[in-house]
């Protein structure tokens, strides 16, 4: 038995809002059809998480709403901009074999840089754009077990693509 991880940065959020605060800034029209599009795929490639654990922000909150996966959503004050060992201590809590993550940079680009063996041959990853998910598979059998640079890439993508392919 393995453990999955879809590891979500939250889709494109709006900088030109009446939102009182950074935390309660919302999506973007742009980031609303990504967010749809990012659930979709995740469907399509049979990637359903059995959790999402999730910053407690709302563009992190819409994102998962509108990516409609049907699992149980938690969401997390402490992920709210959280580092990568934060993160990871996180993950290391979880209770289901796939559970996805929704976050913000520079936090989740890191954590998906140190918990992969060989990071995915894709030229976004490095930068993890918003929206950007990664599946990882890890040989463990229960979270609690994780260990930094032991996952395995199994796919990446990031909205743009996705809405240009859903386009033609």
């Amino acid at each position: 038995m393995t453990c999955t991880l879809i590891l979500t940065r939250h889709a494109k959020s709006a900088w030109n809002t009446a939102a009182p605060s950074d935390h309660a800034r919302p999506l973007t029209k742009r980031g609303r059809h990504s967010a749809v599009a990012l659930g979709s795929w995740l469907r399509n490639i049979g990637q359903i998480p059995d959790q999402v654990i999730s910053s407690s922000s709302q563009r992190t909150r819409e994102t998962s709403e509108l990516m409609a996966l049907d699992a149980p959503a938690i969401f997390i004050e402490r992920l709210y901009h959280a580092s990568a060992e934060i993160l990871f201590q996180v993950l290391r809590e979880a209770e289901h074999p796939k559970v996805q993550i929704l976050g913000h940079n520079p936090g989740i680009a890191a954590f998906a840089h140190s918990l992969l063996r060989v990071p995915p041959d894709h030229p976004r990853f490095d930068d993890y754009p918003t929206g950007a998910t990664l599946v990882a598979r890890f040989d463990i059998t229960r979270w609690s077990d994780l260990s930094w640079s032991s996952g395995t890439a199994v796919d990446f993508a990031v909205p743009r693509e996705l809405l240009a392919a859903s386009a033609t």
